[in-house]
């Protein structure tokens, strides 16, 4: 994958969460923020997106309405971003919290022109609150953003450190992929990221980085040629 400029980073709400595996782990969102310092300081333009499931999943409840639980899930999210730029100002980043609905004056309505000069400014954009409709997932949120903003790829932070033939928690003897191409994705059914992110990655030729947040240095690696997840190509 060439040198990106732009990139979109998807945080895992779980593996932000840590061994605690709800709400927020301190040091772990520390940690993140020191690599994402040294990837903007470096002129790379980073934006974020971060998944709610350290809080809540839209099928969490089968007593609640889908559209009221994606709901949830999607306030979910803009907790999840209003803290994590937080603890990346505490670090020296400028941020900006962008919602696809009002949230009055705890995040900025989302415009593709605004974020985008604010990347250009040097500021991380956090795009909360998924694509602000039901049954989308924040991968697809993921998906349209990057391809929004124009990002050369997205880097997906996840609690595993790749794509796999099949579940690992659930196959000891499962085969990691160094590479595989968005039409082998769909094919196999790994389930990478939802089918719909997917088939949006794919017709845009969006490529993907996936690897594991708990390793040493992640995300720095992933843009300095020491990555050791799984590149998905957009072909």
């Amino acid at each position: 994958m060439e040198k990106m400029k732009r990139v979109l980073l998807k945080l895992s709400g779980e593996a932000l969460a840590g061994d605690k595996h709800t709400g927020f782990d301190e040091d772990t969102v520390v940690e993140v923020a020191n690599q994402v310092k040294q990837v903007v300081d470096s002129g790379i333009q980073l934006a974020v997106v971060i998944g709610g499931g350290n809080f809540w999943r839209g099928r969490t409840s089968n007593k609640i309405e889908r559209t009221k639980a994606d709901q949830i899930g999607m306030l979910a999210t803009v907790m999840n971003c209003i803290y994590v730029s937080e603890i990346f100002r505490t670090v020296g980043i400028k941020t900006v919290v962008m919602t696809p609905f009002e949230c009055g004056d705890m995040a900025e309505l989302y415009s593709k022109d605004r974020s985008m000069e604010a990347l250009e400014q040097g500021k991380v954009v956090f795009f909360a609150g998924g694509t602000g409709h039901p049954y989308f997932s924040t991968d697809t949120a993921t998906a349209l953003r990057a391809i929004e903003i124009e990002a050369d790829g997205i880097m997906l932070a996840k609690a595993i450190d790749g794509v796999y033939d099949s579940d690992p928690k659930l196959n000891p003897d499962a085969k990691k992929y160094n590479s595989i191409n968005l039409s082998d994705v769909l094919n196999k059914k790994l389930g990478v990221i939802d089918l719909s992110a997917t088939l949006m990655c794919l017709e845009n030729h969006m490529p993907m980085m996936i690897f594991g947040l708990n390793q040493e240095n992640s995300i720095v690696n992933a843009l300095t040629g020491k990555f050791t997840g799984t590149y998905v190509n957009a072909e």
